[in-house]
């Protein structure tokens, strides 16, 4: 269908709401980063738009048939590198502990850096070629996807809703606090290290705490809050919880009053748009925006379903690749571990493009998780 951009989430079009009967989608929604300034929020305006693609048809395949459609190209990266080296990423999470969290800033904070390149002899095919490694390479994503509009395509596998929604029923998923599995790959004794580690428990209790504000706000019939969960995947592991509520609010209110999650910016959410501002060069893109499927249930209730856009390709018609990544800082955070874990979010991403080796001993169907050992 066609794709239209708008200014502000309320200008998305749907229909009215009951005035449609059945199931159906409406809207996808590439939401990017500086639409937090919906909020009042300080933010570096880069111009990505606010692109809204209105389907004229919507087909579901399975997913061993998508496989055996898609193409099989080569996807190579040329001249590939991080904007910010390993070294000045440190200083970074140096003066980010010293200067903001140290003076009471806020609790934690998440940077960005990006790994660029260009895709040599760049086309939809090889797009198309990319999504297919991710969706045999990556496991536990909650969206793995390519979404293509003239102005760039996004190809990737993000572990985290932003927010989704169905009927009443409002659905968060904050997930912080990584394991990065060693060369070896995981094991016991690995996980329950970092499941000790007072870091990685801080950092996700800073942002359920931060997610939770939102959820009052949106979840007007109130809420309940379930975990902590693993998260298993290819490259590394995450905790997670999952927080519910039940909201009379429209689709596209839901959207403005979550934007956007505290595993991405940090918190206080408002003061780590600022403090964004101060230490990443340049605008965040699409990076930890959202993806946001807007459509009608049976009985004709809205309905959302919104991935973080995390662990994700960003490609422009000329091949021009980038891949944002960013650590979660907290007081404790050591400045060679923060780097490490960048790397390892764009690990999954990474592997797909020929970047860097596949994990030397990839899970199987069916074989068991860390959660089960």
């Amino acid at each position: 269908g066609p794709v239209r951009e708008v200014e502000r989430l309320a200008d998305i079009p749907l229909p009215g709401r009951g005035a449609a009967a059945g199931p159906g989608t409406d809207a996808l929604a590439l939401v990017p980063f500086r639409q937090i300034r919906e909020r009042g929020f300080d933010v570096r305006d880069d111009g990505t738009p606010l692109a809204v693609l209105l389907p004229d048809e919507v087909r579901e395949v399975p997913l061993a048939e998508l496989l055996g459609a898609l193409p099989r190209l080569d996807v190579t990266v040329e001249d590939g590198a991080f904007d910010i080296g390993d070294e000045e990423y440190e200083d970074i999470v140096r003066r980010v502990v010293e200067d903001e969290i140290g003076r009471g800033e806020g609790a934690n904070f998440v940077i960005r850096r990006t790994f660029g390149g260009t895709v040599p002899g760049y086309g939809p095919a090889r797009a198309l070629s990319l999504f297919r490694r991710l969706l045999e390479g990556e496991r536990g994503a909650y969206w793995t996807y390519v979404v293509h509009t003239p102005g760039r395509t996004l190809v990737g596998a993000s572990p985290e809703v932003h927010v989704r929604m169905s009927g009443e029923t409002v659905v968060m998923n904050p997930i912080s606090g990584t394991y990065r599995y060693p060369a070896g790959g995981p094991d016991a004794d690995g996980l329950l290290a970092f499941l000790h580690d007072p870091k990685e428990m801080e950092e996700l209790t800073m942002v359920v705490d931060e997610e939770l504000k939102m959820m009052c706000t949106v979840g007007d019939l109130g809420g309940q809050v379930v975990g902590p969960r693993l998260k298993e995947m290819s490259h590394l592991a995450h905790t997670e919880y999952e927080l519910r509520g039940r909201s009379t609010l429209d689709v596209r209110e839901v959207l403005r009053e979550t934007m956007f999650a505290a595993t991405v910016t940090g918190s206080p959410v408002q003061n780590a748009c600022r403090v964004i501002e101060r230490h990443e060069p340049g605008g965040r893109g699409y990076y930890s925006g959202a993806l946001a499927l807007i459509g009608r249930d049976a009985g004709g209730a809205q309905t959302l379903d919104s991935p973080i856009l995390i662990r994700t390709a960003d490609i422009a018609p000329d091949g021009a690749l980038r891949v944002g990544v960013g650590a979660t800082l907290v007081r404790r955070s050591d400045p060679a571990s923060e780097v490490a874990e960048t790397h390892a979010k764009a690990a999954g991403v990474l592997t797909a493009l020929g970047v860097r080796p596949a994990p030397g001993g990839p899970a199987r169907p069916g074989t068991p998780g860390l959660a089960d050992d």
